[in-house]
């Protein structure tokens, strides 16, 4: 019962910190029945990816990420239906209102709640706190956190 309504708080205060900024509709759910593979997200806004993260979900298709996911896009991993390709690139950075380094408060604290193990303590370390990328393999990222899965058997992006 108290997540929903810290998340209703946070999301108000977001809110509130980004008056101004850009307003986007949130995504469609997914349709379909095959895999849903995501390539080079740069993450966006928090609030939205949470409502992405909860499409992705429902969805019950298998979510590859693959190539790089940063910012936001790192909310997605820990979704059960979720794995990581096995090139994929994870960058951490504090959360900041669009065009700035202001850190909204608490925003830091929506996107742990989706973390795990050693990347939540990394997260709750200074990753959250740095405006610079901090970028790890897949491989380092299921290091930190044991309960995320590799993706097999992927082929490489055509281009």
């Amino acid at each position: 019962m108290a997540r929903p309504l810290r998340i209703t708080l946070s999301s108000v205060l977001l809110a509130l910190c980004m008056a101004g900024g850009p307003v986007l509709a949130p995504a469609a759910p997914p349709s379909g029945s095959g895999p849903i593979d995501i390539w080079n997200d740069s993450g966006g806004n928090v609030l939205q990816m949470l409502q992405r993260r909860d499409d992705l979900a429902r969805s019950g298709r298998q979510l590859r990420i693959r190539g790089y996911c940063r910012s936001a896009c790192t909310m997605l991993i820990t979704l059960p239906n979720a794995c990581l390709g096995p090139k994929a690139r994870i960058g951490f950075h504090a959360p900041r209102i669009p065009g700035t380094t202001i850190i909204p408060p608490m925003v830091d604290r929506i996107m742990a709640d989706t973390y795990r193990g050693g990347v939540r303590q990394r997260w709750l370390a200074g990753w959250n706190r740095s405006i610079e990328m901090q970028v790890i393999s897949a491989e380092d990222y299921v290091r930190l956190d044991p309960q995320t899965r590799i993706c097999e058997g992927l082929a490489p992006r055509r281009r």
